[in-house]
């Protein structure tokens, strides 16, 4: 292996490795001085030359002249009838460079030079893609899909580094086939084994809080403050904003005009529910915001122990409490309050709960009636029948019916 097809080899990973020229040149000459210290015992009258572009390496050994039978250090000192074999002009005093060639070293200090490169650009690679994506915690990256596993994926970015997107941070409708362009926030980066882990996902309160920054100027430039993120990954989120210019409604701009600036986000997250509520610092207010669409009648705060008794009208209820829980669950988190909700007792005197009409009318449909909060005649007639029908699993006809028997008690 002459000089040449080495140095050939070693410019091969600049085409390959996200390594700038300048360093390559200081790890080969790095790896030669300690060769060169390691054979001669030091490298300090050495001049490496490395030229990655032509594919050039030279290695120049400087030694003083002086008179035959005084060297005492044959690394640094060379005798006066070997150097004018070199030159014939030279004298004792003067220095004499030397070029040594590569083929000189040996095939096994070659293969072990060879060997040292491969294992120091590695290492440095690895230490760059850690460093470089330590920086990029929080942010959004965007890469393509390389393998599809079923406990993760496996994404490429624009500089084929791998990272790992785990089935626990991805949104449970999320499907990827390879190929598909992804977008996830970074969530953490580890070293195992001596290798950088990327750790993306798509669940974290942050990716939502980017892609409000990507989306909403106000927010990317600082006039629009997010208090706090709180999700249940494609199926709702509720995020408190807040701006200290009374020019810039908050919610209005994260919104934006017939909700353009919010339904890109809520595409990127498979249809997720997104509430935008004012932040506000009076606990009642914030609450009574946080538990929307549900109307609040009114509401006893515990502070010391954090809890929240709120109040509302039977019909309401469903609606605080939301599909699944989530509504009631998202609004306590984004407070810091255990909220619990109780149907307003202080009902009309001249209402009827709906178990006095047990003998006109079958225990499964009030039961269905009582599961939407509507317990008394007067819940149920305060909706028409289509909103009865839409939130029930009840025919029209039947709904129809009931009405009918509870209007006819107050007539």
């Amino acid at each position: 292996m002459d000089v040449i097809n080495l140095v050939e080899t070693f410019s091969e990973f600049k085409e390959f490795k996200n390594i700038d020229r300048e360093t390559l040149m200081k790890i080969i000459e790095d790896i030669f001085r300690h060769m060169l210290a390691k054979r001669y015992g030091s490298d300090e009258n050495f001049d490496i030359i490395v030229n990655i572009d032509k594919g050039d390496l030279e290695i120049w050994r400087n030694r003083e002249i002086v008179e035959d039978g005084a060297v005492e250090d044959e690394n640094m000192e060379i005798a006066l009838s070997e150097a004018i074999k070199i030159e014939p002009d030279f004298e004792v005093g003067e220095e004499v460079s030397e070029e040594l060639k590569l083929q000189d070293f040996g095939r096994r200090e070659i293969l072990s030079i060879r060997q040292n490169l491969i294992s120091k650009i590695q290492e440095y690679e690895k230490d760059n893609v850690y460093n470089k994506y330590r920086e990029k915690i929080g942010e959004i990256i965007t890469g393509e899909v390389y393998q599809v596993w079923k406990k993760e994926i496996l994404v490429l970015d624009d500089e084929n580094i791998e990272l790992i997107l785990p089935k626990s941070e991805q949104i449970p409708s999320d499907y990827y086939r390879k190929g598909d362009t992804i977008r996830a926030v970074v969530l953490k980066v580890d070293m195992k084994n001596n290798t950088p882990v990327i750790i993306l996902s798509r669940t974290s309160p942050v990716f939502l809080e980017r892609l409000f920054e990507s989306e909403v100027p106000e927010v990317y430039d600082g006039l629009i403050t997010i208090k706090n993120i709180v999700r249940v990954p494609g199926e709702r989120a509720k995020i408190s904003v807040e701006s200290y210019d009374d020019r810039i409604d908050p919610v209005g701009a994260c919104v934006g005009m017939k909700g353009s600036r919010i339904h890109g986000i809520v595409r990127e997250l498979k249809n997720e529910n997104i509430d935008v509520i004012n932040f506000t610092s009076n606990p009642t207010l914030y609450i009574q915001r946080a538990l929307s669409p549900a109307k609040i009648t009114s509401i006893n705060i515990d502070e010391s122990e954090s809890k929240a008794e709120v109040y509302m009208k039977p019909d309401q209820v469903s609606l605080a409490i939301g599909k699944g829980g989530y509504n009631i669950k998202l609004a306590g988190k984004l407070t810091g309050y255990e909220i619990d909700v109780y149907r307003d007792t202080d009902m009309d005197s001249e209402d009827v709960d709906l178990l006095e009409f047990s003998d006109e009318i079958d225990q499964w449909i009030i039961d269905e009636l009582k599961a939407i909060g509507c317990d008394t005649a007067k819940s149920v007639i305060e909706l028409d029948s289509e909103e009865l029908v839409k939130r029930t699993d009840l025919e029209l006809e039947t709904i129809k019916e009931v009405l009918k028997i509870l209007k006819a008690e107050f007539e």
